[in-house]
């Protein structure tokens, strides 16, 4: 039986070492903080599909110097860290041009189409498959001028995704909580979510060491490739094997730099509040307060915050706070956080595309890559790691993987 190591115990890691062992391969996973101890545990739970817009737009660079000077912002940049920050938003900014944006948006399309499909048939193979609600979800907004809202309905309409127009009448009709301020609303009516991320990832565990696999704690320092094997040097032992996955979210680009990649990846700081329950039935997003609202096992999550501070910065967790502000404008009556230990920040791994680094080593054999897929790990999960099985198992997958090589950059 072939050994693969994956470096890295989130959702990226763990449907990867389900698809590798039921294709047959004995699977070591590795963590140093174990299993969905990042953005895997802490995300919004929305399985996001529709988000097939990358984020580099020129219509960003008109609203970045406001969301930069407000400390408690959807986007912020800290000023000690402004001047590290600055190569990798360079980069963001020479993605802008139309075409690139098309060309990335292409590839977007092409990973989130098949996810949930994806989700779903590894989900009923693990019969797991009500950690997932098809509720669709909503994009909400305040102004009276529907005209920006009417006109990301239509560029939705246009990349093929399925969404439906709804007036203020028919949005309170689905959510009768939110907000009678609210004007109108998008409704995506082919997505999904998870009411526990955590545990999602957890019962994907216990399947995974229900069939044979196995975890090991512990931080690995170096990758050393080999023709045979891989050896890595890790904080209380080298192990070697086989094949092996970087899946190592924010922390991958250390071990790509070890085998010749200069990779631009940056720690974008993610926050969510936790709320007491509200009667929602579907994640709820703003358009113009760029926040979301997931209805959770154990409360209402928010979430939307980005911050750029590097890996090892302190969180400053008045950014989850403030999110309540926005609540308290988006649904019908207020609600108070679940306790003192409402907040939460994990580093989202983000690239300057918005493309994830997904395929095998252009130099070494053996090495496989799987990170870097910013907001979108929960939803592209599944289906990255179908792809990748593909590729160690050498057989052709069902996407082309060019736009996602690492030599790219």
């Amino acid at each position: 039986m072939q050994q693969v190591c994956i470096i890295g115990g989130g959702v990226i890691g763990l449907t990867n070492a389900l698809f590798l062992q039921q294709a047959g391969f004995d699977v070591l996973l590795l963590d140093a903080k174990g299993i969905a101890q990042g953005c895997s545990g802490g995300n919004a739970g929305h399985f996001a599909t529709e988000q097939v817009f990358p984020l580099a737009h020129p219509a960003l660079l008109l609203k970045l110097p406001a969301m930069l000077l407000d400390p408690l912002g959807p986007l912020r940049i800290r000023a000690n860290y402004l001047l590290q920050a600055l190569p990798w938003f360079a980069r963001f900014v020479a993605n802008m041009p139309k075409a690139r944006r098309d060309a990335h948006q292409r590839a977007l399309s092409g990973l989130n189409h098949a996810s949930l499909a994806s989700w779903q048939n590894l989900l009923q193979r693990c019969q797991l498959s009500q950690q997932i609600q098809h509720q669709g979800a909503l994009l909400v907004s305040e102004s009276k001028n529907l005209t920006p809202l009417k006109q990301q309905y239509n560029a939705y309409r246009a990349a093929g995704i399925d969404v439906r127009w709804c007036d203020s009448g028919q949005l309170h009709q689905l959510e009768p909580l939110l907000s009678p301020s609210l004007s109108g609303a998008i409704d995506f009516t082919e997505v999904a979510h998870s009411t526990n991320p955590l545990a999602l990832c957890q019962q994907l565990y216990q399947q995974f060491c229900h069939a044979g696999g196995r975890y090991h704690r512990t931080d690995v320092h170096h990758v050393i490739p080999g023709k045979q094997q891989q050896r890595l040097i890790c904080s209380d032992k080298d192990i070697c094997s086989e094949q092996i996955i970087i899946a190592a979210g924010a922390h991958s680009a250390t071990l790509t730099r070890q085998l010749g990649w200069q990779v631009p990846l940056e720690a974008e700081c993610g926050y969510h509040l936790m709320l007491q329950q509200v009667a929602l039935s579907r994640p709820v997003s703003s358009l113009e307060r760029k926040c979301i609202m997931t209805p959770m096992q154990h409360g209402l999550r928010l979430a939307g915050t980005a911050e750029f501070a590097g890996l090892k910065a302190k969180p400053d967790y008045r950014r989850a706070r403030a999110l309540q502000q926005h609540a308290n404008k988006l649904l019908r009556r207020l609600t108070a956080p679940v306790n003192t230990n409402s907040v939460w920040a994990g580093n989202r791994p983000s690239l300057p595309d918005s493309l994830p680094v997904l395929g095998q080593c252009p130099k070494h054999q053996g090495i496989f890559y799987n990170f870097g897929h910013q907001h979108l790990g929960l939803t592209q999960a599944a289906f990255s790691a179908e792809l990748l099985t593909s590729c160690v198992l050498k057989q052709t997958p069902a996407l082309n993987l060019t736009p996602f090589r690492i030599n790219r950059f």
